[in-house]
């Protein structure tokens, strides 16, 4: 079974930054297509970002320009750059490895309005 734990959550101010891990606790972010995904209070799931172990990255359009996803080898850590905080970015956000469940905890971000 896939573990990964994220981490790095926090309450911002909008127009923030922050820097979200994603650490392989006994699988490994570079072997495996690793995605990032978030849920806003009230909201469904919402897909936002795929790394390829070849390192390929995607992103879902309101995230294009603001986050971006990268990769520690030597760490087996994954992470996501978030810039240009707004409110509507609020969420707990999850790392899982493509295809699989359970999901992990995942880490809240808040960004006050």
């Amino acid at each position: 079974q896939a573990q990964f734990v994220e981490s790095g959550g926090d309450l911002v101010q909008p127009g923030g930054s922050l820097t979200l891990s994603c650490a392989g606790a006994g699988s490994s972010v570079s072997a495996e297509i690793m995605t990032w995904h978030r849920q806003a209070p009230g909201k469904a799931r919402e897909w936002i970002a795929t790394l390829f172990p070849g390192g390929a990255t995607f992103y879902t359009d309101s995230v294009k320009g603001r986050f971006a996803v990268s990769r520690d080898a030597g760490n087996n850590t994954m992470y996501l750059q978030l810039n240009d905080l707004t409110p509507e970015d609020t969420a707990t956000y999850y790392c899982p490895q493509h295809g699989t469940t359970p999901w992990g905890q995942g880490t809240q971000v808040t960004v006050l309005s």
